[in-house]
């Protein structure tokens, strides 16, 4: 109402398509409620001049829901990579948390929601258990924390955090040898992770359960490996292999960085959407 009593223009950012999450995840379940909203939502989306997304595949659905393709345009989020750099020292937490040197730490950091599929790190942690050389470090907060640490009661090797501050975030980053991303396959494609800039920024290769042909899946080539949704055991012989190669750690992890640099730099996408703004063709 402001934009049209004004004649200014309007610029709508999608950073999740929550309410296609929440019906496939069921938490909304009444389907005349979803198709309603559904409609609104189309309704909102095509009243604005620019509707940008954080990915190509959610940019593909904007269109799909009748967004004209002139007005859409992918602004992914975007990663400080002065802040966040690979660490080349052994992280502080390391010794906070009492983990030995020679251990290779695999860390899930963020929000502990139900998008995540956190249950499968609990099933993996179990999983590998008797592997001494793997230690599990969750930090973060959320409706999901307490099901995990009730599954992952009695063992050793998982360590658990709060959210830390961000002013740490570089140490925080940096204490991973490896990243955890589980994501259950009914939100693909309507969420991306806020937190794969960060884990590409630090240097370290990235461990996630994505099917074939998602964004996902696609961001992580030559960055990481993907295995398939709930499936442990395929996640837990992943985790094992790049637990045990350091040389394939060490190439992910560099061409996460590469990523970061060349794709994700605050810089770089930041000056994409001002160039968007300033054109004089902007729809």
């Amino acid at each position: 109402m402001y934009s049209y009593l004004t004649r200014c223009k309007r610029w709508l950012h999608i950073q999740d398509f929550e309410l296609g999450a929440a019906s496939n995840l069921g938490l909304v379940s009444n389907s005349l409620l979803v198709k309603l909203l559904s409609r609104l939502e189309i309704y909102v989306l095509r009243r604005f001049t620019r509707v940008s997304s954080i990915s190509q595949k959610m940019v593909d659905l904007l269109i799909e829901k009748g967004v004209k393709g002139a007005k859409v345009f992918m602004l992914p989020n975007w990663v400080d990579t002065d802040t966040v750099r690979p660490l080349d020292r052994e992280s502080r937490y390391r010794q906070l948390l009492g983990i030995p040197p020679n251990a290779i730490v695999a860390l899930y950091s963020g929000n502990m929601g139900l998008k995540q599929g956190l249950e499968l790190l609990a099933d993996v942690a179990k999983e590998v258990s008797t592997e001494q050389l793997v230690h599990f470090v969750f930090g973060g907060e959320g409706p999901a924390v307490g099901i995990l640490q009730q599954k992952c009661r009695g063992l050793s090797n998982v360590h658990f955090l709060p959210l830390q501050d961000e002013r740490d975030l570089n140490e925080w980053l940096g204490l991973a040898d490896i990243h955890l991303l589980p994501q259950t396959a009914r939100v693909a494609d309507l969420v991306m992770p806020s937190k794969l800039t960060g884990m590409l920024a630090s240097g370290r290769p990235i461990l996630a359960t994505a099917t074939v042909g998602t964004e996902l899946e696609r961001q992580l080539v030559r960055c990481g490996i993907v295995t398939p949704p709930g499936d442990v055991q395929a996640f837990s012989q992943a985790l094992l292999t790049l637990a045990r190669d350091q040389s394939l750690r060490s190439s992910l992890g560099s061409m996460g960085r590469v990523k970061a640099e060349d794709q994700l730099s605050r810089e770089k996408v930041l000056a994409s959407f001002e160039d968007a703004i300033l054109r004089s063709d902007t729809p």
